[in-house]
């Protein structure tokens, strides 16, 4: 069955059109993605501003017709974070469904990291068990860790690298001492609110996906052009994020959005990005992550279809 997925972030919009089996899993026919910023002003105003809910009905009405020009018999539309919090969500969700004849669903963090889950293990499978999945967000941040697919416990934060960016990160280039702030900031909630739980489950590697990671790999490997294959399972250590710091944070916002791989709605975001990544790494202690490109998209057409691993078709 051919099926679609338009993942409709806090930051980007995300399409995947695939042929969907429950036992084979995906084969993807297309994936397109473009950074709307839904959540742009929503931590200060606790609504969706019009403009940002223009350019996102825009970018869906585009991936709906191009899901439905690719053959996809059904268009699943799955919203997070910025849509979940914002007082004025109903209003949002109604203008879906009548001028674009679509049925979105808005998610938990919980189940936003269920699905994620269920996208790496398609992706990456075999890992080393118990892993901790990390999934830094626009408008949250999801960790969870897991024995192979099976969920052991995680937490959702209301952490995402839009309202980071919006609260600590002005200055332009990066300022340090604003940047120490906002890495203290993350480094007290992660302390607060994800380790209690996350540390004692003892899992023995990160693996980390969505579009921070993901360009921070392609940017650690030097690619020209971003390429799914070669991202997927690269290990991206510590110190590498680091030197990646610095080396984006003296450039010009403008500078940054000119690099290959760091497409420019993400060149301010790439810096609170950074700050969950190392404090998710300092917090549990290990040198290094594994890098994922598949995740919440995949698990929303794997979980439409009853996929499970290990089951052959």
């Amino acid at each position: 069955m051919r099926l679609a997925a338009i993942d409709l972030g806090s930051n980007t919009i995300r399409l995947l059109v695939a042929d969907a089996d429950p036992g084979a899993g995906l084969r993807p026919v297309r994936g397109e993605q473009v950074i709307a910023r839904l959540g742009a002003g929503l931590a200060e105003t606790g609504k969706l501003a019009p403009e940002c809910v223009d350019r996102a009905l825009a970018a869906v009405r585009e991936y709906r017709d191009r899901a439905r020009t690719e053959g996809a018999e059904r268009v699943l539309v799955v919203a997070t974070a910025a849509v979940r919090e914002a007082a004025n969500r109903e209003q949002f969700l109604r203008r879906l469904e009548r001028e674009l004849r679509l049925a979105p669903r808005v998610v938990s963090g919980e189940e936003e990291a269920r699905l994620t889950l269920l996208g790496v293990v398609w992706g990456l499978s075999p890992v080393a068990c118990p892993f901790c999945v990390l999934d830094v967000g626009g408008g949250s941040t999801e960790l969870l860790v897991a024995d192979g697919a099976r969920a052991l416990g995680g937490v959702s934060l209301r952490l995402g690298v839009v309202p980071l960016a919006e609260r600590f990160l002005r200055a332009d280039p990066v300022d340090w001492a604003e940047y120490t702030a906002c890495a203290t900031y993350v480094a007290g909630r992660l302390a607060a609110e994800a380790w209690p739980v996350i540390r004692g489950l003892g899992p023995r590697m990160l693996v980390g996906t969505a579009g921070t990671i993901t360009t921070l790999a392609a940017l650690d490997l030097g690619l020209g052009a971003y390429d799914p294959a070669r991202v997927q399972g690269h290990r991206l250590a510590r110190d590498a994020i680091r030197g990646l710091l610095v080396r984006l944070g003296r450039l010009h916002v403008a500078e940054r959005a000119c690099t290959p791989c760091l497409e420019p709605g993400r060149a301010d975001l790439i810096i609170p990005g950074i700050a969950v990544t190392l404090a998710a790494l300092e917090g549990l202690e290990l040198p290094e992550l594994v890098v994922c490109d598949t995740g919440f998209r995949e698990g929303i057409l794997l979980d439409a279809v009853g996929w499970m691993p290990g089951r052959s078709s």
